[in-house]
């Protein structure tokens, strides 16, 4: 545990240490890592004893107001800085020179923690997908043909993700044209949603025809952020026929300031729900590739679901290794998102959607009042924690986003 005051036992103990790029008194961002309720300034600590390891100096690339130039060090890098930090953090024989660099959380800002290079959102939950294909297909087939043969996926928009606290506007575009009319109706979107998911930033790229095996996930993907995937459900159902999600999704994506490592991870890995049929060769994974990740949504301060991230069909090692078995190249900070987390009960669904299911059963809030989608001011906040290794559990940073009008 570490002799920082207050972290010993919390979720920011020693077993997390998350990343993330800090601002304070009017100096540049710079990489920070949280420790209970402090931030460390990472550059000025490492500068002070000369790096571990060989290769690129740490104190350098996290002087930067990105994690990118961290991420693209690789695997070896970030296994010898996580050993480093556990040692300075958790040795007080290191707190004379470190405690002057640790700076209370709420005197810092936060950024976004890395730059966005691609963003591709799937859909791997088959709680989630059955749910909204009988919300939209009552009579048909809930699942496509090809759902339990691949992990849809679409392309999104990186310029629009935006670190929590970022406020969300509400989109305006076309919807359905009423009954009687011809033409589209236009105007500010009326159904407007949430999307609880996870996050998987990819440090390490690849080259362009050349494919990733879903072996090689750890070597690429450097940690995970929880996400909020914002969805115009209006806009999304006019637009998505035939190609899919676009302006319905592409105004705002929120993330997490922290980015916690897989390493921190190593107690929550759990194996997939059985998967029938068996995937083609390509996208098999061994056990424990799913992740045992507990969410809380709350709307303006109340806990309205609590998905299961244990819950979802497929792993991020298949949903990397779909994304490139066509030969597409990863680059150092992609980001893939693992589409809206459900479990099997009505509590445990990840969106408004499905909550109020299409708008047409209102799910009651503790004073009684009863809702479907977001309205001007709402604001909502999404928590995950998952098992630590030292037997408690750890954080992986809030997501929260206020919605403003149009």
């Amino acid at each position: 545990m570490s002799w920082v005051t207050g972290a010993a036992g919390s979720l920011f103990d020693l077993d997390n240490l998350p990343y993330g790029v800090f601002s304070y008194a009017g100096q540049e961002p710079r990489v920070g890592v949280r420790i209970g309720d402090f931030v460390m300034d990472a550059s000025a600590v490492a500068a002070y004893g000369g790096d571990p390891g060989d290769g690129p100096h740490l104190a350098e690339v996290w002087s930067r107001p990105s994690l990118n130039p961290f991420l693209a060090l690789g695997r070896e890098a970030w296994d010898i800085a996580r050993d480093w930090l556990i040692e300075v953090l958790g040795n007080d024989v290191h707190e004379p020179r470190t405690a002057a660099h640790l700076i209370p959380l709420d005197r810092v800002t936060l950024h976004l923690p890395f730059e966005v290079a691609d963003y591709v959102d799937f859909y791997a939950s088959v709680q989630h997908a059955t749910n909204v294909g009988r919300i939209f297909r009552p009579d048909g087939e809930a699942l496509t043909p090809n759902w339990r043969h691949l992990p849809i996926g679409y392309h999104g928009r990186a310029g629009t993700v935006v670190v929590s606290g970022t406020p969300v506007r509400r989109p305006v575009g076309q919807g359905r044209p009423g009954a009687g009319e011809a033409r589209p109706a236009f105007g500010p979107s009326r159904r407007l949603d949430i999307e609880a998911e996870l996050g998987f930033v990819v440090g390490v790229p690849s080259t362009q025809g050349d494919r990733v095996p879903a072996s090689a996930f750890a070597d690429h993907v450097f940690g995970v952020t929880p996400l909020n995937d914002w969805s115009a459900r209006d806009i999304q159902a006019w637009e998505y026929v035939p190609l899919g999600p676009f302006l319905g999704k592409s105004f705002a994506t929120s993330i997490s300031p922290w980015v916690t490592p897989l390493a921190a991870l190593e107690a929550a890995r759990v194996d997939l729900p059985a998967q029938d049929p068996e995937p083609l060769e390509y996208l098999r994974v061994g056990e424990r590739a799913g992740f045992d990740i507990a969410y809380e949504v709350l709307l303006n301060g109340e806990v309205v679901s609590r998905p299961p991230y244990a819950a979802m069909y497929w792993s991020p090692a298949q949903m990397l290794a779909h994304l490139t078995v066509n030969g597409a190249s990863l680059r150092t900070g992609d980001l893939y998102a693992s589409g809206t987390i459900s479990g099997d009960e009505r509590d445990q669904r990840g969106s408004f959607l499905e909550l109020s299911w299409g708008g047409s059963e209102p799910f009651a809030l503790s004073d009684g009042r009863a809702r479907t989608f977001l309205e001007d001011g709402d604001e909502i906040v999404l928590r995950a924690t998952a098992p630590g290794v030292l037997g408690g559990r750890i954080g992986l940073g809030e997501v929260t986003g206020k919605i403003s009008p149009s």
